[in-house]
């Protein structure tokens, strides 16, 4: 092992061992799945879990979401339906045809888990951390009491990450 590789290891093993690392936290409180008919998906997580049937809502339009895709702004919008899964949250997905993260997915990759989620305390800094490491900012936006951001961390974690900061803490 190279002094560099020594150094990064040390580095990760500190990281690890205070469970902050880049994000602040190591407490993953969702799973997004993005999915081609969420009534259906809904349906037969309902029947996994014992549950009702999740309702499903519309994320806010561009001029109160002030969605960004790659940079510019998008009216992509998407069908949401939360399960609670013990200290998980399940997010269905499925997004209308603009161009947006989650219509990107499923075009390319089909049905299936599209992100991890993280509520982060200063979001700026950490888009900013998580860039410098090779994992830039590809969607952002608000929802009512907070926002959100998708970290490009596929070629990194297989798996992209999603940021939630809310505005009461």
């Amino acid at each position: 092992m190279g002094s560099e590789s020594s150094q990064n290891n040390q580095n990760n093993q500190n990281n690890q061992s205070n469970g902050k690392g880049l994000l602040g936290t190591d407490a993953v409180v969702q799973i997004g799945i993005v999915v081609n008919d969420i009534e259906k998906t809904a349906e037969r997580y309902a029947e996994l879990f014992g549950i009702e049937k999740p309702k499903w809502a519309w994320t806010d339009p561009l001029d109160k979401a002030r969605t960004e895709f790659a940079g510019q702004p998008t009216e992509a919008r998407a069908k949401l339906a939360f399960i609670d899964a013990g200290q998980l949250q399940i997010e269905l997905i499925e997004p209308d045809g603009h161009p947006s993260t989650w219509r990107q997915f499923l075009d390319e990759h089909g049905e299936g888990v599209h992100h991890v989620a993280f509520f982060v305390k200063g979001m700026q800094d950490k888009i900013a951390a998580l860039s410098a490491s090779g994992m830039p900012l590809v969607q952002k936006g608000e929802y009512t009491g907070g926002r959100y951001a998708y970290i490009d961390s596929f070629d990194q974690l297989k798996v992209m990450i999603e940021l939630l900061e809310n505005d009461n803490g």
